[in-house]
């Protein structure tokens, strides 16, 4: 009875009976606590999960933009960029149906505040603002319309066949691929695979130090108030396990001779004659 009215407690279900002493109550009390809590946390839990799931990203590449995965509206280009010209030769054959964008910088506030789902700009850029800026977004699919970046120099520059050789030999030693790595690729965001919103064991333990601090009160007060009955008990207890005296000598002697005895003076209902008294007599002398 104690396990069916500890579970219904717990799933809300409750017990078809009620506890009717002061240390029964307390630990209802323990219960409902236990059951309320747990229960709330699950369900925060759960919809946060179900929420983060709807969330997801809806696209996957540069491939769901032009198969019109996301309103084409909800798109962010930077107007004059290298990306629009791309943008109206590539995907929208040259209709002007994205959502104009004035700098690099409106792209991250129009995508935090929702005006926007995507936008489309150069991977160093977007790398950079996502690994050290802006954790809330991230880059999506692969790198498409690769080019290389060049540096302006006025013609017939005096450094200009030094600074060729220059930058060869770093990207012959690797120097900017480090280069890359450092400012591009490191991230200074949590991971987001081991970010976890739900809550474990560890932030539940205080609750359950609480609840089992009301199981001992509850034990204690049990114990306190039968505590004669206890008490009780064990006098019995220990009186049950003393050995029994040894039976008195004497009393069994005169019982048996109260016995021996009684058959005598008992045996005859009418006086015998002369004879006969004797006879008795004489046998029970002998």
């Amino acid at each position: 009875m104690s396990v069916w009215f500890s579970v219904g407690t717990i799933l809300g279900y409750g017990a078809d009976f009620h506890v009717a002493t002061a240390a029964g109550r307390l630990f209802t009390v323990g219960l409902y606590m236990l059951s309320l809590i747990l229960v709330a946390t699950y369900t925060a839990n759960l919809a946060s999960d179900l929420t983060i799931s709807k969330s997801q990203s809806v696209i996957s590449g540069i491939d769901d933009i032009r198969k019109g995965k996301i309103p084409f509206g909800r798109i962010g280009i930077v107007v004059g960029s290298a990306v629009e010209q791309y943008y109206l030769r590539e995907i929208s054959d040259e209709n002007r149906n994205y959502y104009p964008l004035n700098s690099q910088k409106e792209i991250y506030s129009k995508l935090l505040s929702g005006v926007i789902d995507a936008a489309i700009s150069d991977t160093g850029l977007l790398q950079y603002a996502t690994n050290q800026l802006y954790c809330n977004l991230t880059i999506v699919g692969e790198d498409f319309d690769k080019s290389s970046y060049g540096i302006a120099m006025p013609q017939q520059w005096l450094y200009e066949q030094e600074l060729d050789v220059n930058i060869t030999s770093l990207q012959e030693s690797g120097a900017i691929d480090d280069l890359t790595t450092k400012w591009f690729e490191t991230s200074n965001c949590p991971d987001p695979s081991v970010i976890s919103t739900s809550i474990g064991i560890e932030a539940m333990g205080g609750l359950f130090i609480i609840f089992a601090a009301i199981s001992v009160l509850s034990l204690l007060l049990f114990l306190w108030t039968q505590r004669l009955s206890i008490k009780d008990y064990l006098l019995t207890s220990a009186c049950r396990k003393k050995p029994s005296a040894q039976p008195d000598a004497s009393l069994d002697q005169s019982f048996m001779k109260i016995s021996t005895e009684l058959p005598i003076s008992t045996v005859a209902p009418s006086l015998p004659s002369s004879s006969a008294r004797n006879h008795l007599y004489f046998q029970t002398e002998f």
